[in-house]
């Protein structure tokens, strides 16, 4: 397992398109995706659980990644929420 901590960069924080795109970019891979938001536990391949989770602007989150490609996978969500989800 690898991961790594994330602040959010998108203004409106993780709502329904940035969330969309987020589930996009961690969908393909083997890997289990979660984002770990304090005491949640987050499926990243979910568009509803990242909706649920009301991921703020500024937040610090945890991307954990375990499987086959987690690397690859672990690079590719931190970028897209470092780069704000396409805002």
């Amino acid at each position: 397992m690898v991961s790594q901590k994330v602040t959010v960069t998108n203004p409106t924080g993780i709502h329904a398109r940035p969330a969309s795109n987020l589930a996009k970019v961690a969908g393909p891979f083997k890997s289990q995706v979660i984002l770990v938001v304090g005491e949640k536990r987050v499926q990243a391949k979910s568009v509803l659980n990242l909706m649920a989770a009301a991921i703020k602007t500024g937040t610090e989150l945890v991307v954990e990644c375990d499987g086959e490609d987690e690397e690859a996978a672990l690079k590719a969500v931190v970028e897209a929420i470092e780069s704000g989800l396409g805002e």
